[in-house]
């Protein structure tokens, strides 16, 4: 009796370390979520030296939980051009100034513009300001990274926050095109127990959206802070638990801008591509209510019957849609090389999604605690 007793405890105390654990990851990720959509990394982009603050910040983590470089440091320096916005941003409309971001966006590859004039309108939605002029009623405003810079300036307003007929604009935009922009791809691994050579990766873009102008950022909670802090969390358990296989973690730079740092990495391989026996992709990870999509799932069918497999016998989340193959995040040029890879998304939730309205407070994090157990039982699996 008093044996199966202590049994009972000994159970009790693993289940309490094991939920304590798991909690204790959900406040470090909400915090690491925090920092990394702080005003002082600027949109994690171009102006303000978002990114570069971004990097260091994530070289640290790193370091902290002692993962070791591969090479001297953790960064892959590349570079690449990109139209940015650092200065001035302003637009007035009928004689009413908008917000920048919330009532208007400038097209990403606009250039400066310094005007007052009459509008003239083409449709209901369209407006020309003479020739280097264009102003569009929106329903929704998103933004991107442009790597050149056209010969017209386009101003999206948003139809929700103005409603009135634009017919006169008065616009002060200040745009700089960076030919050489420097970035960093952050690269860190666990070494193996057994097979050190061979990896498992885990990886998610660190970069957002930037400034637009010199009061405005686009924090990038879902896209993709989420993503980084819940790889950072696993890098946490993966350093205090090594496996057999070495695990390496990529935070991705460029991804904005059209895939460009998993690119770089894949065609200028610090590893050999042959070793990594498979990757996971973390991208818009931080919602969950309808469940999450799996990109390559119909590619990989035995690994997405082993997740599903997973995910049936310990019930972790609502729905695991299968998806084929998609261009749409890091993944795409690893698979392209022939490394199995998925790429997770989350569903549900807020909407916000290249706005200033991807937001921390606004971010429920859903799924993170099951999406952590899956990936960490699926790789134990593999």
């Amino acid at each position: 009796m008093k044996i199966q007793n202590s049994k009972h405890t000994i159970f009790i105390l693993f289940l309490f370390s094991f939920f304590t654990s798991y909690g204790q990851d959900s406040v470090y990720v909400r915090h690491t979520i925090n920092e990394l959509t702080s005003k002082k990394f600027w949109g994690r982009g171009y102006t303000k030296d978002g990114m570069a603050k971004a990097s260091d910040f994530l070289s640290t983590e790193y370091k902290k939980l002692g993962l070791l470089p591969i090479g001297e440091n953790y960064k892959q320096d590349f570079s690449y051009p990109v139209n940015t916005f650092p200065g001035k941003m302003m637009v007035e409309v009928n004689g009413k100034e908008l917000i920048p971001g919330k009532d208007f966006i400038v097209n990403n590859e606009s250039p400066s513009i310094n005007t007052n004039v009459k509008l003239t309108k083409i449709d209901s939605v369209k407006f020309q300001g003479g020739s280097n002029l264009e102003v569009v009623l929106k329903d929704k405003l998103t933004w991107s990274v442009a790597s050149e810079v056209a010969d017209f300036t386009k101003i999206e307003i948003n139809k929700k926050s103005f409603k009135e007929t634009p017919q006169n604009i008065r616009v002060d935009i200040e745009n700089k095109l960076i030919p050489d922009f420097k970035a960093s791809n952050i690269i860190g691994y666990v070494k193996g127990t057994k097979h050190p050579d061979s990896m498992l990766m885990i990886t998610a873009h660190y970069d957002h959206l930037g400034g637009m102008g010199a009061d405005t950022y686009f924090p990038g909670a879902n896209d993709n802070a989420a993503g980084v802090a819940t790889l950072i969390s696993l890098a946490k358990y993966y350093a205090s638990n090594p496996q057999a296989y070495s695990v390496a973690f990529i935070c991705f730079a460029g991804e904005e801008a059209g895939l460009l740092g998993s690119r770089y990495f894949t065609e200028n391989p610090v590893v050999p591509l042959s070793k990594i026996k498979f990757l996971i992709n973390l991208d818009l990870v931080g919602t969950g209510e309808s469940g999450i999509t799996v990109v390559n799932a119909s590619i990989y069918p035995k690994a997405f019957s082993i997740l599903n497999q997973i995910n049936g016998e310990q019930k972790l989340i609502s729905k695991i849609n299968s998806r084929g193959k998609a261009a749409n995040s890091d993944h795409y040029f690893f698979t392209e090389k022939g490394v199995p890879a998925f790429f997770f998304y989350t569903q549900g939730g807020p909407a916000a999604y290249h706005d200033v309205f991807d937001k921390p407070e606004t971010l429920p994090l859903t799924e993170y605690n099951d999406l952590f157990r899956l990936i960490i039982n699926f790789y134990k699996k593999i």
